[in-house]
């Protein structure tokens, strides 16, 4: 009986140990960084660092890593066809089909800002009836830019 138990015991433990290391491998954080193949870094890299604060995080000949004020996401940019790369990260973005939002906590400062800036401002600075106030920039890549500022719509 008391071997049964053991046995029990271990079995249990290993159980458990299988469970834990199967749900620690489903909750591990996951990072995101889009990623934009353009011609245009220099352009892009100015128009992120004057406009909208972001820093350079790495870069060199064909690529650009950048990341928001406080570090808390990047986006990266890519020479197309470039030899280091596999085909599949060789075709540049096309202008098309893609749009970022950028969370802030004032959206009415960042935008008094860009204006002072002449940034052309692609949509005016509204409120939604879903409860997000928000404008939109485009960058130089021709990828629409929604700073928003998510207000509580919770009575």
């Amino acid at each position: 009986m008391k071997y049964l138990i053991n046995i029990l015991m271990v079995l249990s433990l290993l159980t458990q140990g299988c469970s834990q290391n199967d749900t620690h491998k489903t909750q591990k954080k996951m990072k995101l960084n889009a990623g934009i193949i353009t011609q245009k870094l220099a352009e892009t890299k100015a128009f992120y660092a004057n406009n909208l604060g972001f820093g350079i995080t790495f870069e060199n000949e064909f690529y650009l890593l950048m990341h928001t004020p406080g570090q808390e996401a990047e986006i990266s940019f890519l020479l197309p066809n470039h030899p280091s790369q596999q085909p599949l990260f060789h075709r540049p973005f096309q202008g098309q089909g893609m749009y970022l939002t950028i969370e802030v906590d004032d959206v009415d400062s960042v935008y008094e800002t860009l204006k002072k800036k002449e940034v052309p401002i692609k949509i005016a600075l509204r409120d939604e009836p879903w409860g997000d106030r928000h404008f939109a920039i485009e960058d130089p890549n021709g990828i629409g830019i929604d700073i928003v500022t998510y207000k509580n719509t919770n009575p």
